[in-house]
């Protein structure tokens, strides 16, 4: 199922306040990036949006009714609690939404600057 674009527009108006907002086909869904490879939200194949966390930020997730994005594997669940769903009383009020946009700005940014690393290494590696 890919992404409804209504919905696409309807999220980069309610970020807004981070500046421009790209995306890009992420499995059957899409990943929001701001400053250019900086992912801070994904919105799976079935319409869920999920922001970047980690283990400093998925107790305010936690608290505030936030499940963590997962998928059937082998007949188990897995959890990534890396990605933890957008408050649903956030996705109709811009200021709520930014606050936990800006809460997944600093784990994104450690995982843009992981996977440059990354990418560095291996092309070092190439040549």
């Amino acid at each position: 199922m890919a992404v409804d674009p209504e919905f696409l527009d309807h999220l980069r108006d309610l970020f807004a306040g981070l500046g421009p907002i790209r995306t890009g086909r992420m499995f059957s869904g899409a990943g929001l990036y701001v400053e250019d490879d900086v992912m801070f939200a994904m919105i799976s194949s079935a319409g869920t949006l999920f922001m970047k966390s980690d283990a400093t930020t998925e107790h305010a997730f936690l608290e505030a009714g936030s499940t963590p994005f997962s998928y059937e594997r082998g007949g188990r669940t897995q959890a990534i609690n890396s990605l933890m769903s957008l408050p649903e009383s956030a996705l109709d009020d811009p200021d709520e939404a930014l606050h936990w946009a800006r809460l997944s700005l600093p784990p994104a940014h450690i995982a843009a600057a992981a996977k440059r690393q990354q990418k560095a290494r291996k092309k070092a590696r190439k040549t």
